[in-house]
Formats: C-alpha cells, sequence, structure tokens
C-alpha cells in the first residue's frame, strides 16, 4: 500500500511499543518533526559507547555520527522516504563512536503521522548493530583473495601511486574551490554550499540567512593607489571577516569586491547582529588613505520552498538598496 502513516497498532500504548523496539532492536529513536525534538533511549547511546542522554535531542546529532562517506548516501535515502518517493526506510551505514571508531548499523523507520500538508509530523525508527557480520562478511572476502599475496609488492607499488593521484585530485579540488586571492571560498564553491544549506534547511524546517556585501569606495581607492593596493584591501577585508564567523559559516568572494555569508541555522534577527558585528569587525580596519574601509551588507532569511538562486537575488536587491542608503549600512 502506499504510505501515508503508520498508526500506533491497535491495543499498544506508546511505552508499549517502544519497549517492543527495544527488544527487536539496540537502539531506538523518535523523531517529532513539528517541534524537532527526537527522543533517543539509553540502549542507542550505549551501541555507540556514549552516555545516556549526553547529546542534544535534535537531528543534528544523528547528522554528526553518520559517516562523512556514508551521509549522502544516508540523506537522499531519507528524503526519498519522508517525500513517498521510497514505500520503506531501510538502510545500513556507519556511525561514529565516543571512541572515535565507526560502528555500522541498520536503521528502519516509519513515519507513523503526517500533517494536513503532507508533511512529516512524527516517525519512529530502530537502529540495529550489524558490525560484526559487516565484519566477518569483510575477513570472507579477505581470505578468498589468495592471489593478492602473490602480488603484494605490486599492489603496495600500486597503492603508493594512488596515494599520489588521490593527493593531487584533493590539492585541485581545493583549488577549484578557493579564491585565489583570499584563500575563502569562490563562487563555485559558494554556490554548491549554499545549494546544500537550502536542501537541508527544507528538510529539518532550520532557518538559513545570506549577508551579501561589498566595498565602498573600492574604485577610487583602486583607481588612486593602484591595483596591488586594491588586492591588498580585499584581503584585509576578508582578515577582519573571518573573526567573526562561526565554525558552520561560510565566506565566499561573489566577484571582485562582493563577497557572501553564508549562515546556517540562523534567522533574520540573528542575522543582523551578524551584520553588525562584522561592521564593528571592519571599523578595526585601518583606513587606505583618506579612505576609511567600510561595508555596505544586504541581509535576508530564506523563505519556505525558496531556491538558492532566488535567495542570492533577494541578497542582491538588499544590499543595492544598502548602497542606496549611503555607506557602511545595513539592509535587509
Amino acid at each position: 500500500m502506499s504510505e501515508q502513516a503508520r498508526p500506533v497498532p491497535a491495543g499498544f500504548s506508546e511505552q508499549q511499543l517502544h519497549l517492543l523496539f527495544e527488544l527487536i532492536s539496540d537502539g531506538i529513536w523518535d523523531w517529532n518533526a513539528n517541534t524537532g525534538y527526537v527522543y533517543r533511549n539509553p540502549g542507542w547511546y550505549a551501541m555507540l559507547g556514549y552516555a545516556s542522554h549526553s547529546m542534544a535531542n535534535t537531528v543534528l546529532t544523528w547528522e554528526g555520527v553518520i559517516h562523512p562517506e556514508d551521509y549522502p548516501r544516508v540523506m537522499a535515502h531519507f528524503e526519498a522516504y519522508i517525500q513517498q518517493r521510497n514505500e520503506h526506510y531501510l538502510i545500513e551505514y556507519r556511525c561514529l563512536c565516543q571512541d572515535g571508531s565507526y560502528l555500522w548499523v541498520e536503521d528502519r523507520g516509519y513515519v507513523i503521522d503526517r500533517n494536513e500538508d503532507g508533511s512529516v509530523a512524527r516517525m519512529l525508527g530502530a537502529h540495529r548493530n550489524i558490525d560484526a557480520s559487516k565484519r566477518l562478511v569483510a575477513e570472507l572476502q579477505q581470505k578468498t583473495q589468495s592471489l593478492e599475496t602473490l602480488v603484494a609488492e605490486h599492489t603496495r607499488e600500486l597503492s603508493w601511486v594512488n596515494q599520489q593521484l588521490q593527493r593531487q585530485l584533493d590539492e585541485n579540488r581545493e583549488l577549484a574551490e578557493r579564491d585565489a586571492l583570499t584563500g575563502i571560498a569562490n563562487r563555485y564553491c559558494l554556490e554548491k554550499r549554499l545549494q546544500e544549506g537550502c536542501e537541508r534547511a527544507q528538510r529539518f524546517r532550520q532557518p538559513l540567512a545570506l549577508i551579501a556585501m561589498d566595498v565602498d569606495d573600492f574604485k577610487p581607492i583602486n583607481d588612486r593607489y593602484g591595483h596591488v593596493r586594491g588586492e591588498a584591501v580585499l584581503v584585509a577585508v576578508v582578515q577582519a571577516l573571518r573573526g567573526c564567523m562561526r565554525e558552520q559559516d561560510v565566506l565566499a568572494r561573489w566577484g571582485g569586491d562582493e563577497f557572501v555569508m553564508v549562515l546556517p541555522q540562523t534567522s533574520l534577527s540573528e542575522a543582523l547582529e551578524v551584520a553588525a558585528g562584522l561592521r564593528r569587525a571592519m571599523a578595526q580596519v585601518k583606513p587606505v588613505g583618506e579612505y576609511m574601509l567600510t561595508l555596505s551588507y544586504g541581509v535576508v532569511e530564506r523563505q519556505e520552498g525558496e531556491a538558492q538562486h532566488e535567495l542570492l537575488l533577494r541578497a542582491d536587491e538588499a544590499l543595492y538598496r544598502s548602497k542606496g542608503a549611503g555607506k557602511n549600512a545595513i539592509c535587509e
């Protein structure tokens, strides 16, 4: 049947249902999508080696323990299920343990209630420890590779070559996503990170804000003091802005003297406070001759269903209003 919601079975209370899950799983979770609260039972914490209820009761805890290599696959499967493109939610992946190791788990869940608009209201699920069976399969596969001993030296050589190639690929990827002058994210990287941020904000109903900025009087500074001095101005601006960033924020050079800061899990009012902090930080930057180094700021918060290009357009429009309001202004 098409999955709409799976109600609690007749004759079962929620407590009895949780007890039943305890018997057939190593850990259970219960997500209230409308409030964002996620309950995880003590067995879930024990399975991964954490103290009971020692982590935040949000989806961020779940996201944080998923192995980075498994994360895109898990999120795609989860999204397909809650959007009712998949009939079942059942997937295997690795979770980070308290000691830094990773444990294979089987994750199975069901939507048990939906809102009137079809979005998820509540979802219940269970984790099962499958690490031993995964390791056994890996050991059996290793034992069947008898030819590997005959070509061990050659394999090591190939491995070294692969490591050098991978290192070069990583360096090239890093260069492709970084602005050569300032070292921050470039336009390509910003578009990629902003798309990910919009998808994540939509999936988990979290706020996302943008601050678009450009340097006041940059052209006169460039014209009077030269291109090299102008580049030094951009580097100084980035150093000041970086000091106000949180770990999850992204600062990118959008082009020329224009910058964009992506602020995950940030409301409009909070983003306006961040912009005010950026303005205070810029006030400490040394002037260039007669020119004080200031920025104009356009601040926006993502709206429900808004795509990244629409969000960027609104941020640019807010920046345009800021430029019209005079130097060193903040507009939303």
